[in-house]
Order: C-alpha cells, then structure tokens, then sequence
C-alpha cells in the first residue's frame, strides 16, 4: 500500500514514471488478454448457438412455407387446368346451338363389356334417358339412367352402344358401333368400294332422333382395303377424351327447354335396354 501511494504521488507530481508505466503495460496487457479471453470465447460460442437455432427455426419455417406454397400451386395448377377445360365445355356450348348442362365425373366402370360413367346431374336437374353427351371435342355417349341425383352415361365404345355418324367429306352414312376399347369405334357396315379413307371425320347424322345432326364422333384410323370381302374391317378413333374428361356436357334439343328449378324427386321406372337408336 505505501508503494503504491508512493508511485500514485510521484506520478502526481513528475511524469518521470510514465516511461516505467510504459514498460510494465507491455508485460501486464497481454495478461488482461488472456484473462478476458474465456469470456470472451463463451460469449462468441453463445453467439453462433443462437444464431445457429435462429437459422435452423427459420430454414424450417421456409421449408413449411415451400411445401404449403407448392401444394397451392399444384391445386392453382389444377385449377387452372379445370378452369381451361370449362371454358372450352362453354365455348362449345355457344357453338351447339342447344342448351346444355355442365356435369361432373363421379365413378367410372370401364370393364371389356360395359362402359358406363356416373356423372352428379340427376332428374332433378331436367336429365333423361337418350341425352346426348359431350365434351370440348365430340360426342362422348348419352344418357342410359337418369336417377334424382346422379345419371349414368353409356360411352359410345360401349359393346352395346351405336350411333348413326356420316363421312363429313361426302355424306356417307353409317353406323358406329362401340368396341369395348375406350379408343377404338367399328365401322362394320361399310362395304369394300365405300367412298372413307383414313382421315375421314365422322359427325353425327341425326337419324333416329337421339343426336342432332353435325357434333364431331371420331376419325376414321388407316386401313387397308380388301375387295375380296363384302365388308371392310374399319375402324376409328373417338373424338371425345374419354379418358381424361371430367366435366361433360348434357344436352337438350331446342324443343325441349331446361328447368329452372329442381323438380320433385318420383319414382322412374328403370330403363333396362342399351339399344340405341
């Protein structure tokens, strides 16, 4: 103590000790160094802990928004691709010239000798059995069982189904019947000088009252002609995405208007034969 006050003293009075001040600073300030130096390391350790949980809670709090993001997209994607499909079942709703009734796929029963698909529009709604069915590209089938709530379409490459069609280039008629594959029409009473060739479109010709006249059936596939025969073997491609198609369109003549309210539920009588006019 009285060395100390004796230096704090001389310090006061003459600037003599700053030299010695100088020299013991050179030994003592590394001292101060290293024994902040722990506390130092615990404070910079503490820091990037924290900073590393910081880091990890948000990386995964982008990786959630990421995934909820993504699968917006999807569903928007989705969206988008139904919204495309709905526009097009409108446009050609305007092009048909008769009133229609968007109605959407509930259950498929796609089996080699029944191809039948239950769409959400029923009775109700004005639906009846022989209704012609379509998407955006062409005839998909017609109505077979209407129910309150629900209505059972037959495709027209169902075994039991025909359709009367005409060669669009020159009027040919014939018939088109199903083949029990979802892409493929038979043409089977065509005989082998018949004016088709491979390209041709088939629309609908309007006989028998079931499907008005000009809606777009199928392409006729290649085929090769055999004279021999009375009867070619030809075959189309249907126009209608069959398998893809999830909003059809359900359709009344002009004479026949659509409802505008539902209508009671009654009791129908079941319709039981597939033979299509």
């Amino acid at each position: 103590m009285i060395v100390s006050v004796a230096l704090l003293l001389s310090e006061h009075k003459s600037s003599k000790i700053d030299g010695l001040r100088s020299t013991l600073s050179f030994f003592v300030d590394p001292l101060k160094y290293l024994v902040d130096l722990p506390n130092v390391l615990v404070e910079r350790a503490s820091n990037l802990i924290n900073s590393y949980q910081v880091l990890r809670k948000e990386n995964e709090s982008l990786r959630e928004a990421y995934l909820i993001n993504q699968t917006k997209m999807l569903k928007f994607s989705a969206l988008e691709n139904e919204n495309i499909r709905l526009r097009a079942l409108l446009e050609n709703s305007f092009k048909l010239g008769e009133q229609v009734l968007v109605a959407e796929l509930l259950s498929v029963n796609i089996v080699p000798y029944e191809h039948i698909v239950v769409v959400n529009k029923g009775t109700r709604f004005g639906v009846h059995p022989q209704q012609p069915v379509l998407d955006s590209n062409g005839v998909v089938g017609q109505v077979f069982r209407a129910l309150p709530f629900t209505s059972e379409i037959m495709l027209i490459t169902d075994p039991n189904h025909a359709i009367p069609v005409q060669v669009n280039r020159n009027g040919l008629l014939t018939i088109a019947v199903g083949s029990g594959q979802l892409n493929r029409l038979l043409l089977p009473y065509l005989p082998s000088n018949a004016d088709i060739r491979p390209g041709d479109l088939l629309i609908t010709s309007g006989l028998g009252g079931t499907f008005p006249q000009g809606y777009p059936v199928a392409v006729v596939d290649e085929f090769t002609s055999e004279p021999s025969k009375a009867f070619s073997n030809i075959t189309a491609t249907p126009k209608a995405l069959l398998d893809r198609s999830r909003e059809l369109m359900i359709v009344w003549s002009k004479s026949i208007p659509v409802p505008l309210i539902s209508k009671p539920i009654i009791n129908e009588v079941e319709i039981k034969t597939r033979a299509i006019q």
